[in-house]
């Protein structure tokens, strides 16, 4: 099916049947699930706070997560022990601010599950990781060879693309979808035929959660040839990372989503790959010689990351990696998921509310809408009771387009979310339809 041919809501039938109880609720009643739970939010001090005389409901976690404590500590350490410049000095602060930020390339590569260190590049984000690699792979597109974009991306694996197209011809097409918003498998078969140059996909949906099957979408694409990065950015703070898994050339995200401060991001590449890449930003640090009559650029990593990188954000990034490497366990994993199923399941018993997108095979998010209510109403009315959700259309206009949406309300979730907050939140969201309706 084709996206113009997408429903406006979704009555796919939850298949997590088993967390499901005869009173339509779902069995999250563990006391040991419970207590993990409190003792991973209490990390995380933005939570315990108020909001016009409502406790705080942080449901918007996909736009950026909260951070725990051991981020803030090491971001503040860095600051007021360690403030220096890496890799330019001979003086000891300079030293230790280089130790500790390549420490967090070392972290990443044992994270990723990369073959080197070489092959992770700091970023500022997710946007700037996928500019870098579309900018860098202008000199080897011509005149009509295709990219292939994912439907349900984020604008930011969008518009770097559609940027690259005007700078060297090429085609952009892109891949259509099924009902229930996943993509559709036989129609990317049938696009790849076309030999496609880049196929762009990402890895969960920001806007409805869908996990896209990435290895097997890597592996077609790889088959005929074409250079495969992937969005990352909604996966990471949920799923267990493999780069031999997923087997693609490129794979980005950004630390901000993954209880990480903002400002710092990552783009693994393969090393060839990389190499490959004509660098974005030029200046210092990304050198090997320079003279007035040429500069000759130094290697991997340097020679992709230009001028003073984010330092604090690196290392408070290694810090979250700590934190997902320490916390994020497959119990954790599990709470996630019927906390998810859980949400799913009270927002439909709630009636009037319209869901989006696959509910089978989604982590971390639920986009709806009230009844026929705008979607920006209903945000501002949940606000006034503390509960954070976001509400437009979620840098996915495509997809919206798709839907036949302006916008809509998405709540999602993290490490940290618990029982307590879904209640609160489908008890606001209860007042807000009496009030609407």
């Amino acid at each position: 099916m084709t996206q113009s041919a997408l429903p406006t809501s979704n009555s796919v039938t939850n298949t997590a049947a088993s967390h499901v109880t005869p009173d339509n609720t779902v069995a999250l009643c563990s006391a040991e699930a419970t207590s993990e739970n409190a003792r991973i939010r209490s990390q995380f001090p933005a939570l315990n706070q108020m909001l016009d005389g409502y406790p705080l409901c942080y449901l918007d976690t996909a736009a950026t997560s909260q951070k725990p404590q051991i981020v803030l500590d090491a971001m503040a350490q860095y600051y007021t022990n360690d403030n220096a410049n890496v890799h330019r000095a001979a003086h000891q602060l300079s030293a230790r601010s280089t130790l500790n930020y390549e420490k967090v390339r070392d972290q990443l590569q044992q994270f990723l599950k990369a073959k080197r260190r070489e092959e992770i590049i700091f970023t500022h984000g997710t946007t700037e990781s996928i500019n870098l690699v579309a900018f860098g792979l202008s000199t080897q597109l011509s005149a009509g060879d295709m990219i292939l974009i994912d439907s349900a991306a984020h604008h930011a694996n969008i518009v770097p693309w559609q940027e690259l197209a005007k700078r060297t011809g090429a085609v952009i097409k892109p891949i259509p979808l099924m009902q229930d918003c996943r993509l559709d498998i036989n129609a990317y078969k049938t696009l790849l035929e076309l030999k496609p140059k880049i196929v762009a996909l990402c890895h969960v949906s920001n806007a409805l959660g869908t996990v896209n099957p990435v290895a097997q979408l890597v592996q077609l694409a790889k088959a005929q040839g074409a250079i495969t990065l992937v969005d990352g950015a909604q996966a990471v703070a949920h799923l267990t990372l493999d780069m031999t898994k997923i087997d693609c050339d490129f794979y980005v995200f950004s630390g901000h989503k993954m209880y990480g401060p903002t400002g710092v991001g990552v783009l693994y590449g393969r090393f060839e790959c990389l190499d490959s890449l004509t660098p974005l930003m030029t200046g210092g640090e990304m050198i090997k010689r320079v003279s007035f009559e040429a500069t000759e650029f130094g290697s991997l990593p340097n020679r992709l990351e230009a001028g003073t990188p984010p330092i604090a954000e690196v290392i408070g990034l290694g810090a979250a990696i700590t934190f997902l490497q320490t916390e994020l366990t497959p119990q954790v994993q599990a709470y996630e998921t019927e906390l998810l199923t859980y949400l799913q399941t009270q927002l439909r018993a709630l009636g009037e509310v319209h869901l989006y997108g696959s509910l089978d095979n989604n982590i971390g998010v639920v986009a709806f809408n009230l009844a026929n209510e705008h979607h920006q109403d209903v945000g501002i009315l949940l606000d006034q009771q503390g509960i954070a959700v976001r509400c437009g259309h979620h840098c996915a206009m495509p997809l919206m387009q798709s839907l036949n949406l302006k916008g809509c309300c998405r709540a999602s979730i993290g490490i940290y979310t618990n029982k307590q907050d879904i209640d609160r939140f489908i008890s606001a969201l209860t007042s807000v339809k009496d009030l609407l309706l």
